[in-house]
């Protein structure tokens, strides 16, 4: 084969493709030499173009500069043997410095020969037989797709080597004939003024628009006209209806690439392992990889203006965060898919601007009433004189409540009246934001064309069909003709696997938080009996910071572990379709992932300071481990800790600083490995095709990374947000980030991805759903369990002597006898304060030791237990009803678009009654025609026909 072959569709008389796939391939080689015939009959023009030459089309082009790549194959090209053993031996990149020096020194003198080792020589006899058992199976394939209409070009030259390409073109012909198939729509001649609402929300969002013109991006495809082409599915019956002027843009490269993608996933290779299409053949490394082509460069002084530059200098930019994304542009690009995605990304980082503004307010007026606060400044109050029991055995001694002054006033900036407001703010943000997100979802339907459009039913994945194919197998030969599946039965064992390796998972998970809960207790003691000051002077700030930095790199490795495992387990169950493992899988993951993320944090928010017990009789785990307690002001500071260092972590680390840092350190340890410098790396790259410097890129792994970090941030927003109300701004912050980080990664780093049809978020839509729905019932129980807002109203209404706060402090304070304290568990030092002590105070509502009940539960106890549950079901009702009552409030579908998706339904009506209007009456003129024209023969012929007819009997006489 040469360097660059160019293939044609042939007639299906001339084209022979071999049919036959058990070949032996390791002792005849007459069917190798007749494939090999046959196939170069195909061979229209070979084309040896220089590596260095001047005149070749770097753009993505086929060698003729006319037909455009529409998609690329790439495959692993055998090589001579003494490079394939330096492969052997040494990594990829080795591989290419070796080939390179080998290439440049062939035109030198010839090498030494080396003997050969024998066990070398029987590998390489092995690898040359599968190399060539995956060059029959892509020839099957090529010639398969040159049946489909499809026109192809090799590129195996030696600027990247032992790789080679093959370049796929569609023509015309094909790209009509599966834009039918695939329903595509497409703009027809006929044109529609789109008439703007008079209702006062459409005025409204006209004026808005007006206003933030300078924040839109200087893209045409994201201006709003008054100008809207009429859509209907492409039909080669129709052609006149569309305009058809300029073929090569009719289909952009957006559309020509999945047509081809469609193509090949259909065409069959039955050498393959699997029956089925491209997904096979890059499973059993039949190809290496498969790609559309980016539209040009976006640096240098070649580049040209294409819709990817554009995309790169208003959307991939960091000095364009302010501005509103081109989701137009990115749409036309990359695909509605990924469109939608940028979309409810933008729209959901819009809506976090009023939420971060009012969770500003709620901690500024806890910074402003802090010095107002009655139980803060009794904690700080010295004159209390108030002691404490001790917060561990033996070790810790009795202390002063003013002690805990800053951790007291911490605490009201977050829990404080304000933080009941916020919460339920929240919830109605939630409702608001999935309204407004379906009423723009709706309205991005309408103008991409995708009302009506409904998902197919997709290709079976290459592993279904393996599975089914070896069930068939298995079957007896009376039942061969019957439809073969995999049925529940079939993949019973997986289901199974999958809930008991889930099970296990979850309880690692527990595990992890219950070895942080041993870190805690024990690294408390630890300090406390440190004879260095500076590790007694602020135990609780250690324990809590180091705690919650332990927690989030074990969240943040155990991400990776879990994504690893859902996948897995997703494969062992052998979805049928890609969309039923991508749901399987989002499931999954997003199940241990959010188990992940979340139980240490309901831990702190639930059950910490509450399996305690009571001085005398502690609660402990694992024989000597006193569990731990709360600070007198509660854990909702210590929620508050975990939730910033967790969130600001995952975000900074696990979504920004990998994004960030990993792809620059691959780039770093390519060029480090590399034996040129950065200038002639690049001029090197400025050599490179189009289609070469793609194969250079990161493959494109789908959205589902993308979505988890935001539906767990947004889980982080709402869930627990009663105790952290400057969430909402952290991830206004990260996502104005997230936006370009993304978009670069996008444009710049990864190669071009299928242009997806959707018309929605799919599954991750029920998941923010369900989160918001959560959100009320969690932040209800935060508010009533984990605050101190229901002891504090109880205590104001029911038990102040003025309905002031003064006396609640003394009022959550119980009493114990000293005396009472299990053998081995008193204080070490007891003068540790200078006095002795006899009595100690302990934040509990309990009976005094000098009562009829010792130490039991107090009526107090009660009562603020009831109040807690009444505020739970009365919180949970009023605003679950509130969001309801919004839902029902806001249409799903805006007035405007419901009128204009019906006023095109109508001229679309219009336009083919005109169609079969014109129809008939060019029929009617045509049969008035044929009538005057047989009308007009019956009335003249006698004399027209009576001459021939004399001359032809006087030429026969």
């Amino acid at each position: 084969m040469g360097r660059n072959d160019i293939y044609m569709p042939v007639p299906a008389s001339e084209n022979s493709p071999s049919k036959n796939c058990s070949l032996d391939l390791g002792d005849s080689n007459a069917p190798r030499d007749n494939q090999s015939n046959q196939y170069d009959s195909i061979l229209l023009k070979s084309l040896e173009a220089d590596v260095g030459s001047v005149g070749a089309n770097v753009g993505p082009y086929f060698q003729d500069g006319q037909r455009r790549v529409d998609y690329v194959l790439s495959y692993q090209v055998k090589m001579p043997g003494s490079i394939r053993r330096k492969a052997s031996r040494f990594s990829k990149s080795v591989l290419y410095r070796s080939l390179r020096r080998s290439l440049s020194r062939r035109h030198g003198e010839p090498t030494a020969a080396t003997k050969e080792d024998p066990e070398i020589a029987a590998q390489e006899q092995q690898v040359d037989y599968h190399d060539d058992d995956n060059k029959f199976r892509r020839e099957e394939f090529e010639e398969n797709l040159l049946e489909m209409g499809l026109e192809l070009e090799k590129d195996e030259g030696n600027k990247i080597p032992g790789i080679g390409f093959l370049k796929i073109h569609a023509p015309w012909k094909v790209l009509c004939r599966e834009a039918e198939f695939m329903k595509l729509k497409m703009p027809t001649k006929k044109v529609y003024e789109i008439k703007q609402g008079s209702n006062l929300v459409e005025k409204t969002r006209l004026f808005i628009h007006k206003i933030t013109a300078p924040l839109h991006p200087k893209v045409e495809a994201n201006r709003l006209t008054n100008i809207k082409p009429l859509s209907h599915p492409f039909s080669r019956e129709k052609q006149h209806l569309f305009d058809l002027s300029n073929r090569h843009t009719f289909f952009d490269s957006k559309t020509r690439s999945s047509i081809v993608y469609e193509v090949l996933k259909r065409t069959r290779c039955t050498r393959a392992k699997y029956t089925m299409g491209i997904t096979s053949l890059l499973g059993n490394g039949v190809y290496t990889s498969a790609y559309p082509l980016h539209d040009g460069d976006i640096e240098g002084m070649v580049a040209e203006a294409s819709d990817r530059k554009l995309l790169y200098e208003e959307w991939a930019s960091y000095s364009v965060f302010y501005k509103y994304q081109p989701i137009g542009l990115i749409r036309k690009y990359f695909g509605e898919k990924i469109g939608l995605y940028f979309a409810w990304l933008g729209v959901y980082t819009q809506m976090l601007i009023p939420a971060a503004i009012v969770g500003v307010i709620v901690f500024l007026y806890g910074c402003a009433t802090v010095d107002d606060d009655i139980p803060s400044m009794e904690i700080c109050d010295p004159r209390n004189n108030i002691t404490m029991c001790p917060l561990c055995d033996r070790a810790c001694s009795y202390w002063k409540l003013v002690t805990a002054c800053g951790t007291a006033r911490a605490s009201h900036l977050f829990d404080n009246p304000a933080t009941v407001f916020f919460s339920i703010f929240m919830a109605l943000w939630a409702v608001l934001f999935m309204e407004h997100w379906k009423r723009r979802q709706m309205r991005l339907n309408y103008v991409w064309d995708l009302t009506g459009f409904e998902e197919e039913e997709e290709h079976s994945r290459a592993e279904y069909e393996f599975r089914v194919m070896q069930k068939t197998l298995r079957k007896d030969r009376a039942h061969k003709s019957e439809h073969v599946k995999l049925t529940c039965t079939d993949r019973m064992p997986a289901y199974l696997t999958t809930l008991v390796v889930m099970c296990f998972m979850i309880s690692v998970t527990f595990a992890v938080v219950f070895g942080v809960i041993l870190y805690r207790i024990s690294i408390k003691a630890a300090l406390h009996m440190s004879s260095y000051p500076a590790a007694r002077s602020n135990i609780r700030a250690t324990v809590k910071g180091t705690a919650a930095v332990i927690n989030l790199v074990i969240i943040i490795i155990m991400d990776e572990v879990y994504g690893a495992f859902a996948r897995w387990l997703t494969t062992l169950e052998v979805p049928k379709t890609d969309k039923s493992f991508e749901d399987r899988l989002i499931f999954k993951t997003f199940i241990l992932k959010f188990v992940n993320a979340f139980t240490p944090i309901v831990y702190l928010a639930f059950f910490r300071g509450r399996l305690v017990g009571r001085p005398g009789n502690y609660l402990y785990v694992l024989g000597s481990y006193r569990m731990e307690e709360c600070a007198h002001a509660g854990c909702l500071m210590e929620l508050c800790i975990q939730l910033c260092i967790t969130m600001l972590g995952k975000q900074l680390i696990q979504n920004n600083l990998f994004e960030i840092g990993i792809p620059k350190l691959k780039k770093l340890i390519r060029r480090r490995r590399s034996d040129m410098d950065s200038q002639q790396e690049e001029d090197f790259n400025m050599t490179l095709q189009r289609h070469e410097k793609d194969h250079f890129l990161d493959p494109f792994v789908g959205l589902s990374p993308e979505y988890m970090e935001m539906i767990i941030q947004f889980g982080m927003v709402t869930l627990f947000v009663a105790s952290f109300p400057l969430a909402p701004l952290f991830a206004l912050l990260n996502n104005i980030i997230e936006i370009r980080l993304d978009a670069k990664k996008f444009v710049t780093e990864l190669r071009r991805p299928i242009g997806a049809r959707a018309k929605d978020i799919g599954i991750w839509y029920n998941l923010l759903r369900g989160l918001s729905k959560v959100a009320v019932i969690v932040n209800a129980f935060v508010i009533s369990f984990t605050s101190d807002f229901i002891p504090r109203l109880v205590y104001q209404y029911m038990y102040s002597l003025d309905g002031s706060m003064h006396g609640f402090v003394n009022h959550t304070l119980s009493y114990f006898n000293v005396s009472d304290f299990q053998a081995g568990t008193a204080p070490v030092e007891p003068m540790h304060l200078g006095y002795k002590v006899e009595t100690c105070r302990y934040k509990d509502y309990r009976e005094s030791p000098w009562s009829n009940t010792p130490y039991e539960l107090s009526k107090e106890f009660w009562a603020i237990l009831a109040a807690r549950l009444t505020f739970v079901i009365v919180f949970q009702n009023v605003v679950m009803l509130m969001s309801d009552f919004v839902d029902w409030l806001i249409p799903d579908i805006p007035k405007d678009i419901s009128l204009q998706i019906h006023n095109e339904k109508v001229l679309m009506v219009e336009l083919f009654m005109k169609e079969e209007q014109g129809k008939r009456l060019v029929a009617r003129e045509k049969h008035k025609r044929d009538n005057q024209t047989s009308s007009s023969s019956q009335q003249s012929p006698p004399q027209i026909r009576s001459r021939p007819f004399t001359h032809v009997n006087t030429t026969n006489c």
